[in-house]
């Protein structure tokens, strides 16, 4: 019986000796989804004869979390998670958690199992605890070098605070711009970019999932793409009118003497072009008269008749729009005017001339149209031609026949001639006369 009593206390001794500190802070925190290492060292020699077995317990529970024991069941919850990190020959017993988890919080323990053939002994370490708390890192974006509209570029997204033991993170691109998809690993991915001009400013966004969580984060930048002008415009203000806006080359532009004018250009482009004025159609090498957007006009005149041209220097190219200005002149108030009041008094005595005309030759047509009153005041011979076409007509209402004339001397053979005068009788406009003439020739 003694042997064994003294056996049983040696071992109780080793038990006693076997309680050990773990090393490093005495709580963890990790974010959700991420990795976390728990620091662990047993002190004390270990001996060829025995197995020794490490064993990580959540506080309160008997099955172990992890284990090297190839015998003892670890918690379904953990399980392909959590692994101990075993090696008897640097007494390394640390824990490694990957995709941690919210519900992973809790306080852990380690305990050390030296087993023979009739039993084992054990030691168990200091308490350890660990907080999961929410992810908050994002991904990193990087851009070599400047983005050219036309030229590819390589973006890079990575997750460098990720852990290579975890499960892999997925790697979504949305950007408006063309791309396509490069290589990638477990913490980053390669995008293939080419701008256009229309891609300056908009949204470039690398989303990654971690499947072990469920848990997504992204980075959104603006893309900065440098590209050449696209078009250039002018906006002219004349005087106080409202903006006219020109957009193609060599547009006519009516101003009036005098009038100021105010030329306004601009141009897009990335980054934003030099713009300066310039008179006329100029060379590449021509001296601009403002090296600005702004041309300012006091009072047009026959100087500034003609083209003007704005150019929008870029390092990637360069754009230019030009306009004609055509002068239109005021009517002058000196020789001008004067001829301007004579033409215009000339031309009202010549309306007077020709209405004072009408009205005499109308009052004439109205007199020799009234029927003759007095017979003795007529030509004898336009008398006796009037009486003798009278004596006829008075015969030929009677009869069918016309009236032989009466006899004339052959020794006075002369002409004679009259004429007769027929006034139509008008029941309704009495006013109204036409007159109709007859001409009768007489031989003597």
């Amino acid at each position: 019986m003694l042997p064994l009593l003294l056996l049983l206390l040696w071992a109780e001794a080793l038990a006693e000796e076997w309680r050990f500190q773990l090393e490093g802070p005495e709580s963890l925190t990790v974010p959700e989804g991420l990795c976390v290492l728990l620091p662990c060292r047993f002190p004390g020699p270990y001996s060829s004869w025995y197995k020794y077995y490490g064993y990580w317990y959540l506080e309160g529970a008997d099955v172990p979390v992890a284990t090297n024991d190839p015998d003892e069941e670890v918690q379904e919850e953990t399980r392909g998670r959590f692994h101990l990190l075993w090696d008897l020959s640097s007494k390394n017993c640390s824990l490694s958690i990957r995709d941690a988890r919210r519900r992973d919080s809790a306080v852990y323990f380690f305990r050390l199992k030296r087993k023979w053939t009739s039993g084992y002994t054990s030691s168990m370490s200091s308490k350890l605890s660990v907080s999961v708390m929410a992810l908050t890192h994002r991904p990193n974006i990087s851009i070599p070098g400047t983005l050219e509209s036309g030229c590819s570029r390589t973006l890079t997204c990575s997750v460098p605070w990720a852990c290579e033991q975890g499960t892999p993170p997925i790697f979504s691109w949305m950007s408006a711009a063309p791309t396509s998809l490069g290589p990638r690993t477990t913490q980053s991915s390669v995008l293939t970019i080419t701008p256009r001009p229309q891609d300056h400013s908009t949204n470039l966004t690398c989303q990654v999932t971690f499947p072990g969580v469920g848990v997504t984060m992204e980075r959104t930048i603006q893309l900065n793409v440098s590209y050449a002008p696209q078009k250039v415009t002018v906006s002219i203000f004349q005087g106080n009118s409202t903006a006219l806006n020109i957009l193609q080359n060599t547009s006519s532009l009516p101003v009036l003497e005098g009038q100021a004018l105010r030329l306004l250009c601009d141009a897009d482009g990335n980054p934003p072009a030099h713009l300066s004025w310039f008179q006329g159609f100029p060379v590449p090498n021509a001296t601009p008269i403002s090296n600005t957007g702004v041309l300012e006009l006091s009072q047009v005149g026959s100087a500034e008749e003609g083209g003007f041209t704005c150019r929008a220097q870029h390092p990637l190219g360069s754009l230019q729009i030009s306009l004609s200005l055509f002068v239109q002149w005021k009517p002058e108030g000196g020789v001008g005017g004067v001829l301007g009041a004579v033409w215009g008094a000339g031309t009202t005595a010549l309306v007077f001339l020709c209405v004072c005309f009408i009205f005499r030759v109308k009052t004439r047509r109205k007199k020799a149209a009234q029927p003759v009153q007095n017979m003795d005041d007529m030509n004898p011979v336009m008398l006796l031609g009037s009486r003798s076409h009278q004596h006829q007509f008075q015969r030929g209402m009677v009869s069918d026949h016309p009236a032989e004339a009466d006899p004339i001397s052959g020794d006075e053979q002369e002409l004679h001639y009259a004429f007769l005068r027929f006034h139509k009788v008008h029941l309704q406009k009495p006013e109204v006369t036409n007159t109709e003439y007859s001409e009768i020739k007489i031989r003597k």
